[in-house]
């Protein structure tokens, strides 16, 4: 299937995912104010995959620039396709709808398209923190950690193996990071290469005469990842949408499968003794 600006993925219960969507994440040197602007530029350009979380702590901005979107004609509320999530502190089943309706009432919006558990050390891929009503049902969609993984990736962590194992059981792999990753102190060793640097990517990307970061998300895209990319200028922004007009061939594509490292700017060795820490497995 060709990929296009509306292209998407179709999850379990029918939501449709584009397959690209704009990460609203920032470090401390960002304002909240400029999530909320940044926010309204990605979809201008064309981003319909909004991707945010209660910890971000800028559930009221970015809500604010969802809605100005719709007030000012540019979108209507289904056309975007928002993410929330579920933070460690309320993922007991009595606090997940406080949580949720919280989250809603600083976004200023009726519902989330997709509410996933944040870092969800804590449960076996079979178990739900989301409460159920009198049949055991879900009452919340588009919330079993078993149909939607986030997970860093990248040129240097492609997930092979993982996603593989997602496609194989009807998972979506959502990838954060795609671009490397900004250089918090504590959380990001600031020694690691930066994938934008690389001189594997960056001769791809002079060959099909597009930036290193089109090429790392389109090379992910073409691998059947959904990818997240965040950017506070409005030039990047619209950069990082446009890579629906060029395809990397399969030797691009081979090329770059070589330049993995299995290396994950993600520090979490403060979880290792966790019983359930997730990154013991090979991938």
């Amino acid at each position: 299937m060709a990929l296009k600006p509306d292209s998407y993925v179709v999850l379990n219960d029918g939501h449709k995912m584009p397959v690209i969507g704009f990460g609203t994440y920032a470090p401390e040197t960002y304002t909240k104010e400029q999530a909320g602007e940044s926010t309204k530029v990605a979809i201008e350009v064309g981003f319909r995959h909004i991707d945010c979380a209660f910890i971000y702590g800028n559930e009221v901005q970015v809500g604010q620039a969802i809605r100005s979107k719709i007030s000012d004609g540019t979108v209507k509320r289904e056309d975007i396709f928002y993410t929330g999530k579920l933070w460690s502190t309320n993922q007991s089943p009595e606090r997940v709808r406080p949580a949720l309706e919280h989250s809603l009432k600083d976004l200023q919006l009726d519902y989330m398209d997709l509410f996933i558990i944040h870092s969800p050390v804590e449960f076996q891929p079979g178990d739900n923190p989301m409460p159920k009503d009198e049949n055991g049902k879900l009452i919340f969609h588009n919330t079993d950690i078993r149909d939607t993984w986030k997970v860093e990736c990248h040129i240097f962590l492609n997930q092979s193996k993982l996603l593989a194992f997602c496609k194989s059981n009807d998972i979506v792999l959502v990838g954060y990071s795609v671009l490397g990753s900004s250089r918090v102190e504590g959380w990001i060793d600031q020694n690691f290469p930066k994938v934008l640097d690389d001189p594997i990517l960056n001769t791809i990307a002079k060959k099909v005469n597009r930036s290193p970061a089109q090429v790392a998300m389109r090379y992910l895209l073409q691998k059947g990842v959904v990818v997240l990319a965040k950017s506070f200028t409005p030039e990047r922004i619209k950069q990082n949408f446009q890579i629906f007009d060029f395809v990397l061939s399969d030797e691009d594509i081979k090329t770059l499968d070589g330049v993995n490292k299995n290396m994950r700017y993600l520090n979490t060795d403060s979880w290792k003794d966790h019983p359930k820490y997730p990154f013991h497995d090979e991938y």
